[in-house]
């Protein structure tokens, strides 16, 4: 099979396109893939900075879309089903893959395979930290910084189709009219006086989602309601803040952790409970935002754009030449 191979850490150059043997593994599901999704956990497990590394050479890609080729009878797959899987220890990025059975579900029907291989990682994430961990409410407004990346355009989309009101946080130009497309009602730009400009245009928020950390955490905190929650998912601004707890002591605010990797380890039931969740809304409308596609061979390049800051939404690779994609049938 070909894939995208990780011999030493680093970034996308680090990758290279190589003949492999066909995984294997008796009791998991063998998946031809179709299309693997690309997050910022694959980026640090690529660089060796991921709090559960991998050891080299590994294939990178923790998501993916693909059909079942050979499963156990107690699978709740069979041979020939379109499915989604999870690979948290890498293994997406290659024509085929096997994974536990407790890590594979049925695709939606409504989602391309492109839209399908988006949907694991981030847009359950968002649903994990927006429902389960920050309790939203009827009514409240949800805040996203980082909206324009992955992780942050599926929390705008998630937030709106669960019918809050939500504000994008943003530090690039470009972006605004896609978020304000995916549900954002305003986007603000991550400027000096941003949480100012967010509390006199619109009020205290709810629900906080932070995938970025770094300097906009303190003023974050500040923005929140009596009662209001702001949920850590990540650090991609590239540094781990503190916060002043008296802060919320005063205002009774919390700050709460949303491991999505954490979950499943501890839960059995975590990823077709979460999917659950997602599924309805896809039912009712949701689209995952696919911003860049490239195939195996733009594999390199993808993983690039991502890296600089250049897909709105998520990048997606079609490892299988027919496998479709936004606007495309095969």
């Amino acid at each position: 099979m070909r894939a995208l191979l990780l011999a030493e850490h680093g970034g996308a150059e680090a990758l290279r396109l190589s003949e492999l043997p066909d995984p294997d593994g008796d009791g998991l599901v063998h998946l031809d893939v179709l299309t693997a999704g690309l997050s910022r956990p694959d980026l640090l497990l690529m660089r060796g900075e991921y709090q559960t590394p991998v050891p080299l050479p590994f294939v990178p890609g923790s998501e993916l879309c693909g059909v079942v080729t050979a499963a156990p009878a107690s699978a709740g797959v069979q041979v020939g089903d379109r499915v989604l899987a999870l690979t948290p220890g890498g293994g997406a990025w290659a024509e085929k893959a096997v994974v536990p059975a407790g890590l594979v579900v049925p695709a939606p029907p409504e989602l391309d395979d492109a839209e399908a291989a988006a949907l694991p990682v981030n847009f359950l994430t968002a649903w994990f930290a927006i429902e389960e961990r920050g309790g939203l409410r009827e009514g409240e407004t949800v805040l996203v910084l980082g909206a324009a990346g992955g992780l942050g355009s599926a929390a705008v989309q998630v937030a709106h189709a669960l019918g809050a009101k939500v504000v994008a946080v943003v530090h690039r130009d470009g972006a605004d009219e896609t978020l304000r497309e995916l549900g954002a009602d305003a986007v603000v730009r991550l400027t000096e006086g941003w949480a100012a400009q967010v509390r006199e245009d619109h009020g205290a928020v709810g629900v906080v989602i932070d995938p970025v950390g770094g300097p906009a955490f303190d003023d974050a905190v500040r923005v929140l309601a009596p009662g209001g929650r702001l949920v850590v998912l990540g650090f991609s601004g590239g540094g781990i803040p503190t916060v002043a707890v008296n802060r919320l002591l005063l205002r009774n605010v919390a700050v709460v952790g949303a491991g999505f990797a954490e979950f499943l380890r501890h839960d059995a039931g975590a990823f077709p409970r979460a999917l659950a969740g997602i599924t309805g809304l896809v039912a009712a409308g949701l689209r995952p935002h696919v911003g860049r596609v490239g195939s195996l061979d733009e594999g390199v390049a993808t993983v690039a754009a991502l890296d600089t800051g250049d897909v709105i939404g998520k990048a997606v690779i079609r490892v299988a030449p027919d496998a479709t994609t936004p606007g495309r049938t095969p």
